[in-house]
């Protein structure tokens, strides 16, 4: 299991500091790999360094021979034959470190997300786009990774190249490593001028990007929709609208980008050509040999090309610390789940209350229940009706606890909610909704899912409560047959009755029903309705349904109207008080 960056992050007190500090702190566990790959660096790099120094003797030793002996060539070819030859070994060992500590970052960061997603409350999930969820796992990540690459494998060794090499100019003279000294901080001026301008447009165009998925992402879920009443031209329209943008903003990144580069190439060139004049001076002048010249030269270009690399790879930094700032939006949320009881039900009976229970969505002052009031027996069957927006919904979603009452409290077997494991809890639960979402597994793997240790036999079993064993058989691979994307090889009764089935494997103590048969057919809803009959029978049941006719059999119905009960009895006591009930019931004869 990867280990959580979240937890670590919070520790070490990090969620208002700087993305560099923050990804400084996602290498935790990992500097001994980045130190060894450092170590490495150095000494696989190290012929830059030599080179231009056997250089510089060579051009003395041609200049002068008097000065020199023959042996002194053939131990600089053999000092330099040395140093080439170890790069292979040391190179890949220097790529192996950096690479497990990149890559582990990488993969921790995923799951830390994966899992703080799976952590965050539905009220988080309902304000942001699933598209732009998913930009910030896919995109941003590897934003972060590549930022990572560069930072390691051009900032890093041109920061270390740069002190090498003034160090050893040090060694041969003081006023030329003074002049190196000297153009430095000149080059990254330039860097202080552009970083400003270049992280706001970076952050521009990552915004642009999060939206073009999110409405990418909603595009493909409404194609039906736009297919079945011919607007492809509409959904055209939008989404070239947002690549508008996109590329406008991609356009002006692009040009900010181009005109650093240019002004970092004039200035590079010039400090170049000054290098080669100063040093010439210094020759002619004969306070250095005529072969230092090109050493210097040589050391001076290294030290231009690290202050280049820099340069160069800063755009790339500039969007990875932008995506540092993206992904800590989700790591740092504490909008997360609401319930964070611990205690454990050792078998949850099924009893249910209401106490005087008030909700209200955010941002919102109306109330979408109002002092609900609501006792449940174990095992009782309680349907609610009432026209949209009167509340029913939000009674089950308070109940699987993906909302927390705004004030009043829900008991579950007389301890509130608030004290509970949630998760324990919801083992509890089967949930069978009008949409249900199938994945594109096979039908054992939609059945089980979640479950270990699950038997043909038990498969079949539901199956066959479900009435699906003839449409099982029918199939290819039977129940190992794949179903396709939210199991779109099928049809809607046939999912409904896999939810079902699902439902009735985990042997749940509390139901939740809702609208689990509008979108069927008579014949589809005759083979559900009996599924569910097998499925609720001896459990707590609650039902969200508007036809009337399916919710007969239920203990008591629940009229809702404005947040408020209106109306409660079974099917034979409200129709005979001829009230709201029996108004509706008039409306679907």
């Amino acid at each position: 299991m990867q280990p959580d960056l979240g937890n670590l992050l919070e520790d070490e007190g990090l969620t208002n500091k700087k993305p560099l500090a923050i990804l400084t702190a996602m290498y935790k566990g990992n500097y001994s790999k980045i130190a060894l790959s450092g170590f490495f660096f150095l000494i696989k790099h190290s012929p830059t360094w030599v080179l231009p120094i056997i250089t510089a003797k060579i051009i003395n030793f041609a200049s002068e021979p008097q000065k020199h002996e023959l042996k002194e060539l053939w131990v600089s070819m053999i000092v330099l034959a040395v140093i080439l030859v170890q790069n292979v070994p040391t190179h890949s060992l220097y790529v192996s470190y950096m690479s497990k500590a990149i890559r582990q970052v990488e993969a921790s960061l995923r799951s830390t997300l994966i899992r703080k997603l799976q952590r965050l409350s539905m009220s988080y999930h309902g304000e942001l786009q699933t598209g732009k969820l998913q930009a910030k796992v896919l995109r941003d990540v590897e934003a972060i990774e590549f930022l990572s690459k560069q930072i390691m494998v051009s900032v890093v060794p041109a920061i270390v190249t740069v002190i090498v090499t003034i160090i050893i100019t040090l060694c041969y003279s003081l006023t030329v490593s003074a002049f190196f000294a000297l153009t430095i901080p000149a080059s990254f001026f330039i860097v202080s001028i552009f970083r400003r301008k270049m992280g706001a447009t970076n952050r521009e165009f990552r915004k642009e990007i999060e939206d073009m998925s999110g409405k990418v992402s909603e595009m493909m879920e409404m194609i039906p929709v736009t297919r079945a009443h011919g607007l492809e031209k509409v959904e055209i329209r939008k989404i070239d609208s947002t690549l508008q943008n996109l590329r406008g903003k991609g356009y002006k990144l692009d040009i900010l980008e181009a005109f650093f580069g240019s002004s970092n190439w004039v200035t590079i060139q010039i400090f170049q050509v000054g290098c080669l004049l100063f040093t010439g001076y210094l020759a002619y002048k004969g306070q250095i040999p005529v072969g230092y010249i090109v050493m210097f030269q040589g050391f001076f270009n290294m030290i231009m090309m690290g202050v280049t690399g820099i340069l160069n790879v800063y755009p790339n930094i500039a969007k990875g610390l932008e995506s540092i700032y993206s992904v800590t939006e989700i790591v740092f949320s504490k909008d997360t789940e609401e319930y964070v009881g611990t205690k454990k039900l050792d078998q949850v009976r099924g009893e249910v209350s209401f106490k005087q229970v008030q909700f209200q969505y955010r941002e919102s002052n109306k109330h979408v229940l109002n002092n609900l009031t609501l006792d449940v027996r174990p095992g009782e069957c309680i349907a609610f009706i009432g026209e949209s927006g009167a509340g029913k919904s939000t009674i089950l979603n308070l109940l699987i606890g993906f909302y927390k009452p705004t004030s009043g409290s829900i008991l579950i077997d007389g301890v509130p909610m608030e004290e509970l494991d949630i998760r324990r809890y919801r083992k509890s639960l089967a949930v069978v909704l009008q949409n249900n979402i199938l994945f594109s597994g096979t039908i054992r793997e939609n059945i089980a899912y979640g479950l270990k240790g699950i038997t043909d036999e038990q498969i079949w079993e539901v199956i066959d409560m479900t009435n699906l064993r003839e449409v099982v058989e029918g199939l290819p691979e039977g129940i190992d047959t794949r179903i396709g994307e939210h199991g779109g090889k099928l049809s809607g009764g046939q999912r409904q009755r896999i939810a079902i089935a699902r439902a009735l494997i985990r042997d749940p103590r509390i139901i939740i029903l809702d609208e689990a048969t509008s979108a069927l057919d008579n014949k589809s809803e005759h083979h559900v309705q009996n599924a569910m009959k097998r499925l609720i029978q001896g459990r707590t049941t609650f039902i969200v349904a508007h036809r009337l006719s399916t919710i007969r059999d239920a203990d008591r119905i629940v009229v809702m109207s404005k947040g408020q009960i209106s109306e409660m009895g079974s099917y034979e006591e409200l129709m005979a008080r001829r009230g709201e009930f029996y108004r509706m019931k008039a409306l679907q004869a």
